[in-house]
């Protein structure tokens, strides 16, 4: 990694007082802000004409995505920092900034001292991922991703007040299939009721 003082960052939010906030931050802690955008058809100007070691990237842009900034970094550069930023709760979009390559992941949320700390060891390592709550959140995509489709129809129907067997007669399907998937999806989310069922998949954002 550079010194410091020659590591040069682009700030990417579409909110002046966080670019500023960041900004302030990065010149205490003795970096480099060599470029602003609020949108991602400036992230991809300021990117491409300044070369900078790191970015810190807002993932809601108002014109799309933060990760097709990820994307597109990732097709021309492997070891530029990529710390993602977010005001979302879900545990979906840190797999998919994951996914895409970015370094780490951080809530807006957090002290901005969290921030500089995951650009630093994102400057170290651009390609190891890091965020809060991954091993929790990878735990739970691969519950969800283990679900059929089937599963979660039935797990859909759950919502739906009525008894099993008036569950199942509106899947179409018998009382003794529906208990059937109802026990594999208690046993894949490990849960023991209905309720647990429906609470562990909105966690898991799964409707």
């Amino acid at each position: 990694m550079k010194s410091d003082l020659s590591v040069n960052v682009v700030l990417i939010d579409d909110h002046p007082a966080v670019r500023t906030g960041i900004k302030r931050a990065l010149e205490v802690s003795g970096l480099n802000c060599c470029g602003e955008a609020a949108n991602r058809a400036e992230a991809f100007a300021q990117i491409a004409h300044k070369s900078p070691d790191a970015v810190i990237l807002d993932l809601n842009l108002p014109d799309g995505s933060g990760l097709d900034v990820v994307h597109w970094i990732r097709k021309h550069s492997e070891e530029m920092a990529i710390v993602i930023l977010t005001m979302s709760e879900d545990e979906s979009q840190l797999i998919a900034a994951m996914r895409a390559g970015a370094s780490s992941f951080v809530k807006k949320s957090a002290p901005v001292s969290e921030v500089i700390a995951a650009l630093k060891s994102s400057l170290e390592l651009p390609k190891n991922f890091s965020a809060p709550g991954l091993p929790a959140a990878l735990k739970n995509s691969q519950v969800a991703q283990l679900l059929t489709q089937r599963e979660l129809t039935v797990l859909q129907a759950l919502i739906q007040p009525g008894t099993n067997k008036e569950l199942a007669k509106g899947l179409f399907i018998s009382e003794a299939t529906f208990k059937t998937h109802l026990a594999a999806i208690y046993r894949k989310l490990e849960v023991k009721s209905r309720f647990g069922a429906v609470t562990k998949a909105r966690s898991l954002n799964l409707f």
